[in-house]
């Protein structure tokens, strides 16, 4: 079973050497590589030059926004399965791949997903949250939990029946797919317990205040469009167990 990686990226050359080699050392697992550069003016392009062996595509133009670029590396995939690495991410050991592809193979899966860890990257060492995607249920869209994006890997048939991602969200397209793909469809899915994928903290979906406002705006649009029945107050009720989230280490 192939699975392909898709890293979209802008102006990263700080941190997306270590998600290259993060995807390069993982051993015993058919790999595509895809990354999608948003014309960056850094030093991005040079290192992407740099490791072009080990990558089996990279796009690098002007694009309208990550759900935009997200797209194009799903339109030109050819694995079975699909998943997301962010460029400042990595997995959390080198048998990942290994191991969702065994599962997911066995099982005859649609999706699978495991959790993540944050980190900061004054201390990558040190562990500041984990986001255990275990409380994610279908029926549980409503109330705005969704497996952790990063940790998540899905069939390449579920984006061809259920579609892409919508680029008229900014901050929460990865939850409207999630409330598209499991609200109405019978997904074969399970969660590994596991952490999957390593997080620098300053993306932007833990970028302040205003992006969570944004990110939760764009949850109730997109269960309100999915046909799932909601409201502001039941989106906001997962805050208090998410706080939890810092003391599971």
């Amino acid at each position: 079973m192939k699975i392909s990686v898709i890293t979209v990226c802008f102006n990263s050359a700080q941190t997306i050497e270590s998600t290259l080699r993060s995807v390069a050392n993982q051993t015993d697992a058919e790999v595509e590589h895809i990354v999608v550069d948003g014309a960056s003016t850094d030093n991005t392009a040079t290192i992407l030059q740099g490791h072009l062996h080990q990558l089996a595509r990279v796009i690098s133009e002007p694009d309208r926004g990550i759900y935009d670029a997200m797209n194009k590396g799903v339109r030109v995939a050819t694995g079975d399965v699909i998943g997301f690495l962010n460029a400042d991410d990595v997995y959390a050991h080198q048998n990942v791949l290994a191991t969702v592809a065994g599962i997911m193979a066995r099982e005859r899966l649609d999706a699978l997903f495991g959790d993540v860890e944050f980190f900061s990257p004054e201390n990558p060492a040190r562990t500041l949250r984990r986001y255990s995607s275990a409380r994610f249920r279908p029926d549980r869209i409503a109330w705005g939990w969704m497996p952790a994006h990063p940790a998540l890997f899905v069939r390449r048939e579920v984006f061809q029946r259920v579609g892409a991602f919508r680029t008229d969200y900014r901050i929460a397209g990865d939850f409207e797919f999630v409330a598209r793909a499991f609200g109405k469809n019978m997904l074969r899915y399970r969660h590994l317990p596991e952490v999957l994928v390593r997080m620098r903290t300053g993306g932007v979906s833990t970028g302040g205040w205003r992006n969570t406002l944004l990110l939760n705006r764009e949850v109730l649009r997109a269960c309100r469009e999915n046909g799932i029945q909601t409201n502001m107050l039941k989106i906001l009720s997962k805050y208090p167990a998410k706080l939890l989230e810092y003391f599971h280490k």
